[in-house]
C-alpha cells in the first residue's frame, strides 16, 4: 500500500489521532509531551502514530497535511494543528468539547 493511502486510512479509521514523536506514555519531545498531556486530560481514548518508528509517515505527512511540524492532531478526519494550537484549545476548553464529541460519535456508531 502506498504511504499516502496508509496515512489516509489511519486518519479515516481513527476519530482522534495524534501523530507524535514517541508514545503517550513515553513522548520523545517536549511538544509531543504537551500535546499528549492535553489530550489525556480530556479523558477519552485516542490513537497515536509514533513517527520515529514510521520514517515514511514522518517524511510524507507534512506534505499531505500541509503542516510542517509534529505533533499533529486529527479529529474526525480534520487537521486540528500542532502543540501550540492543541494547548490553546485545551486552555480554552474547546479541546475537551471536540474530543468528547468525536468519542461520542464513535460510541454511537458502535451502538448502531
Amino acid at each position: 500500500m502506498d504511504i499516502i493511502e496508509t496515512i489516509k486510512e489511519q486518519i479515516e479509521n481513527n476519530a482522534i489521532l495524534l501523530y507524535m514523536k514517541g508514545s503517550p506514555n513515553a513522548p520523545q519531545c517536549g511538544f509531543s509531551q504537551r500535546a499528549t498531556q492535553a489530550l489525556m486530560a480530556c479523558g477519552e481514548k485516542f490513537a497515536f502514530v509514533d513517527i520515529l518508528q514510521n520514517p515514511d509517515i514522518r517524511a510524507n505527512l507534512p506534505a499531505y497535511a500541509n503542516w510542517p511540524t509534529f505533533p499533529q492532531l486529527w479529529i474526525n478526519g480534520e487537521l486540528i494543528g500542532g502543540c501550540d494550537i492543541i494547548s490553546e484549545l485545551h486552555d480554552s476548553g474547546e479541546l475537551q468539547t471536540m474530543v468528547k464529541d468525536a468519542a461520542a460519535k464513535v460510541a454511537a456508531k458502535a451502538d448502531a
